[in-house]
C-alpha cells in the first residue's frame, strides 16, 4: 500500500534546494565558456600582440592546461566532500570559481606588465579549472543523494537547466555585446565585462548555498568513507567497471559540450567564415531549446530508463555530427540547424548525467570516485578540443563521431538504473 501511494501521490520538488545545488555547476560552466568564446578579442591583450595567432593559440593552450588540474581538484575536493559533507565543498568551490573569475576581469594587459599578464590568467584557471574538477561530482552526488529514487532523473535535469541557463546569459552576451560594440571595444575593455558578471553571480550562488542541508547519505556514510584508505585505488580495485563506463560516456559527453558550446563559436567565425552575430545568436537560441529540453528527458528516463535514452543519444551523434558539420558556414539558418540539432540532442544525456554517475559509486567513495576519473576524461578531451578543431578543421567532427562509437558500446555495458536505491 505504502508503494502504491508513492506511485500515485504527486511528488514536490525542492526548487530552492535544487537550484542552490545547480547554480555552482553553472556559475563555472558560464565562465568557462564566456574564456573560450570571448577568446579571440582579449587574447592579443593578454599575450603578445605582434602575432595576432600566436597569441590565440596561447590563450587556448592555456584554457586546456587549466583542465589538467580538474582532476587534482575532483580528487581533493571530491575526498574533501566524502570526509567533510557535499555542502561544505560545495561552498569552497563557488568562492574559487567566483575569485578567479574576478582576477581574470582586472587583469592588466600585456603592454602594462609584460609577461606578469599570462602568468596571473595561468593561476586564475588553475583555481578555476580545481574548483570545477570539484563542483560537478560533489553537486552530482549531492542531486543523485536527495533524491527520490523514483524521481532521480527530474532532480539530475536542474544540474543542466542551470548550466544551460548561465550559457545563455554567456551567449546572450555575446550577442549584446558583439552587436553593440566594435572589434577595438570588445579587445580593449568589453570583453571583462561577462567576467565581472561572473564574480557577482559567484556571490549570489555563495548565499544561496548558505542554508542548504546535508544529505541524509553522507551522514550515515560518513564513519565509513573515513576508514578507507588510498580511496583512489579502492575506486580502481573494487569498481573497476564503474570506472571504465564513466570514462566511456563522459569522453562524448565531454566531446559534444566543447564542440556546441564553445570550439564552434571561433572555427565558424575564423574558418567558415560566420559573421560573429549570427553564430551567438544561434548558440542562444539552441541554447534556450536546451534548457527547456531538460527536465522533459530527466523525467523519461525516470519513465523509459537511463540505457535506451544514453543509446540513442550516442548512436544518432555518430551518426549525424559529420554531415552537421558541412552546414557550418556564413548562412545563419544552416548554423541555426547544427547548434539545434547537437544541442537537442546532447540533452538526452546531460539530464541525466547526475544520475547516471552517482550511481556507478557507493557513497564513501561517489564523490572522489566521479570527481577524479569524470574529470581526468573531461581534461584529457575536452581541454583539447579547441586545439583539436583548431589542428583538424573539419576532419575534428569524425574525431567526434570515432568518440560517440566508443560511447554507444560502452553504454551497452550498463546496468539498467531506473527506480534504484542508490549504494
Amino acid at each position: 500500500m505504502a508503494q502504491d501511494t508513492e506511485v500515485t501521490t504527486r511528488h514536490r520538488l525542492p526548487v530552492r534546494t535544487l537550484v542552490a545545488a545547480s547554480i555552482g555547476n553553472a556559475i563555472e560552466w558560464y565562465d568557462w565558456t564566456i574564456y573560450a568564446t570571448f577568446s579571440i578579442y582579449f587574447a592579443t591583450q593578454i599575450f603578445p600582440p605582434e602575432n595576432a595567432t600566436l597569441a590565440l593559440i596561447s590563450t587556448l593552450a592555456t584554457y586546456a592546461l587549466a583542465f589538467f588540474f580538474r582532476p587534482l581538484g575532483g580528487f581533493l575536493l571530491g575526498r574533501f566532500a566524502d570526509l567533510r559533507g557535499r555542502r561544505t565543498a560545495m561552498m569552497v568551490t563557488i568562492l574559487l570559481m567566483a575569485g578567479g573569475s574576478l582576477v581574470i576581469a582586472a587583469l592588466p594587459t600585456f603592454s602594462m606588465v609584460g609577461w606578469l599578464a599570462p602568468v596571473l590568467l595561468l593561476l586564475a584557471r588553475i583555481a578555476q579549472g580545481m574548483s570545477l574538477g570539484g563542483e560537478v561530482s560533489n553537486a552530482s552526488a549531492y542531486l543523485g543523494e536527495i533524491a527520490p529514487p523514483r524521481h532521480r532523473g527530474r532532480y539530475s535535469s536542474f544540474f543542466y537547466i542551470s548550466t544551460g541557463t548561465a550559457v545563455l546569459i554567456a551567449s546572450v552576451l555575446g550577442v549584446v555585446l558583439a552587436g553593440t560594440l566594435s572589434d577595438d571595444a570588445l579587445a580593449s575593455w568589453g570583453w571583462r565585462v561577462p567576467f565581472v558578471l561572473g564574480g557577482i553571480l559567484g556571490l549570489l550562488g555563495l548565499w544561496l548555498r548558505r542554508a542548504m542541508p546535508e544529505t541524509d547519505q553522507f551522514e550515515a556514510n560518513k564513519s565509513a568513507a573515513q576508514k578507507i584508505r588510498n580511496p583512489l585505488l579502492v575506486t580502481l580495485r573494487e569498481h573497476p567497471r564503474a570506472v571504465g563506463q564513466l570514462f566511456g560516456f563522459t569522453l562524448l559527453s565531454t566531446l559534444c559540450y566543447y564542440t556546441f558550446f564553445s570550439a564552434l563559436t571561433p572555427y565558424a567565425t575564423r574558418s567558415r567564415g560566420a559573421d560573429p552575430f549570427d553564430v551567438f545568436l544561434a548558440l542562444s537560441i539552441a541554447t534556450l531549446l536546451f534548457v527547456l529540453l531538460q527536465y522533459p528527458m530527466g523525467a523519461l528516463s525516470d519513465r523509459i530508463g537511463r540505457k535506451p535514452q544514453l543509446l540513442f543519444w550516442s548512436g544518432a551523434t555518430a551518426i549525424l555530427v559529420v554531415p552537421l558539420s558541412t552546414l557550418v558556414g556564413p548562412a545563419f539558418w544552416g548554423l541555426l540547424v547544427v547548434f539545434g540539432v547537437g544541442l537537442g540532442l546532447y540533452t538526452m544525456m546531460t539530464s541525466l548525467a547526475p544520475a547516471i554517475m552517482s550511481e556507478l559509486f557507493p557513497t564513501e567513495v561517489r564523490g572522489l570516485g566521479i570527481g577524479a576519473w569524470y574529470n581526468l576524461t573531461v581534461a584529457v578531451f575536452g581541454g583539447t578540443a579547441p586545439l583539436m578543431i583548431q589542428w583538424l578543421g573539419g576532419a575534428f567532427f569524425w574525431y567526434v563521431a570515432a568518440g560517440a562509437v566508443v560511447a554507444f558500446l560502452t553504454i551497452l555495458t550498463l546496468p539498467e538504473t531506473k527506480g534504484s536505491v542508490l549504494r
